[in-house]
């Protein structure tokens, strides 16, 4: 691939970023219609619920095998409840997950 070609996609993908970025305030000047609003408020949890589902969709949860996902869960939920962060959530939450797998179940 040679210099051009790198700096043409690199265009191209700069200008899909921002096109795609400045697109809603340019189609709504003012204030955005109600359902976009709400989708807004409930996209959010639907993703993180979709992720959630996504990752653990091939977990074994028989016997000993799904007990650092179970664990890591417990962290992210308590870590979650206690300091209301999301990032410190799925921080530590990956942290327990990546000790256990790596350090304690073997």
């Amino acid at each position: 691939m040679s210099t051009a070609e790198r700096i043409i996609t690199i265009a191209a993908v700069v200008l899909g970023t921002m096109v795609t970025r400045f697109a809603p305030f340019l189609i709504f000047r003012k204030e955005p219609p109600k359902f976009v609003s709400y989708l807004g408020t409930v996209l959010p949890y639907a993703v993180i619920g979709l992720l959630v589902v996504y990752c653990l969709k091939d977990a074994p949860f028989t016997a000993w095998h799904g007990l650092p996902e179970a664990i890591a869960i417990g962290a992210i939920l308590l870590l979650h409840r206690w300091k209301h962060n999301t990032l410190l959530s799925i921080a530590g939450g990956t942290a327990v997950y990546m000790l256990l797998v790596q350090k304690v179940f073997l």
